[in-house]
């Protein structure tokens, strides 16, 4: 029996946007700590880009709160088919022209849970009115929400938007992955949906170190960290941005070069050989690393 093919298969993960009730000072936060550099502005809306000269981030005024995830996917399907598709499907599609800096048009669709997202076909460069300083990250890597079943919600991502799993921690925290990379959507049980945690990707250990340093210089106390993860074996620290969201800082993402392979490129640190998906049970699962502090409480087990 044949699969059907999704209504919009993912790619690759391009940026989020967030409401904020401070937007001037979570701006400053992502320009000297994390370092994004300003696009523009457009009335209330701020955009920031990386490095490499791509829309990674958007804040807008509001309570406090992930907003909106942005996703690219073919240039080789007809967003109108998609947008069709996507209605018959019940996700109130909206397609949208010039609606950011180096997107010529988006469509845009909440999901069962109420989270928008929004699918991106190619895009210019829209590189900062500054020089980019601080961490300078090299992306946007995951991002991670909670929601009360992330079975059902796996189940929906894998036929709809054609996200693969990557692995599970027991039946309560589920790894997606949209590329080849580990993971760039995740899911965790939790009451209600909401963000659980957003993550940039550094360079290597040299560049974790000089984050961890340049988070302490900001009097940003780190949470967790650095520690080898078990599942997709990236090395990580975290932190809260002055919004109270949980930060995440990492690099050695594991990655499923040929899907038809089945596993992992093979690292060092691999305790399976080879790394496959699999259900990660009980603890320690890193690698190696202590234990999140008490004030880390999205980890608390």
């Amino acid at each position: 029996m044949t699969t059907p093919a999704p209504i919009a298969k993912f790619t690759r993960l391009r940026h989020a946007t967030f409401a904020s009730r401070d937007p001037e000072r979570l701006l400053d936060y992502y320009r000297t700590v994390i370092g994004l550099g300003l696009v523009g502005r457009n009335g209330n809306r701020i955009y920031l880009a990386s490095d490499s000269e791509q829309l990674s981030l958007v804040i807008e005024p509001g309570e406090a709160a992930l907003t909106r995830v942005a996703f690219e996917i073919s240039p080789n399907v007809e967003m109108e088919a998609v947008g069709a598709a996507l209605k018959q499907s019940d996700l109130r599609p909206e397609l949208r022209s010039d609606p950011l800096p180096g997107v010529s048009r988006l469509l845009s669709f909440t999901d069962p849970e109420g989270t928008q997202f929004e699918l991106i076909q190619g895009w210019t460069p829209t590189p900062a009115q500054e020089r980019i300083g601080a961490l300078a990250v090299t992306k946007l890597g995951h991002v991670a929400l909670r929601t009360p079943d992330p079975l059902a919600t796996s189940e929906f991502y894998a036929k709809v938007m054609g996200l693969r799993v990557s692995d599970w921690v027991e039946d309560r925290f589920v790894f997606m992955r949209s590329g080849f990379e580990h993971h760039t959507l995740n899911f965790v049980r939790a009451p209600v949906r909401s963000l659980h945690h957003l993550a940039f990707e550094l360079r290597g250990a040299a560049h974790m170190q000089q984050a961890c340093d340049h988070l302490a210089r900001h009097k940003l106390n780190i949470l967790w960290g650095p520690v080898r993860h078990g599942p997709g074996h990236n090395t990580a620290v975290y932190h809260r941005n002055p919004d109270g969201h949980l930060v995440e800082l990492f690099y050695d993402l594991d990655r499923m070069i040929d899907e038809e392979l089945g596993y992992f490129d093979p690292r060092p640190w691999h305790r399976d050989r080879p790394q496959r998906p699999k259900v990660w049970v009980g603890l320690p699962r890193d690698v190696w690393g202590l234990p999140p502090s008490p004030e880390c409480t999205e980890f608390a087990r």
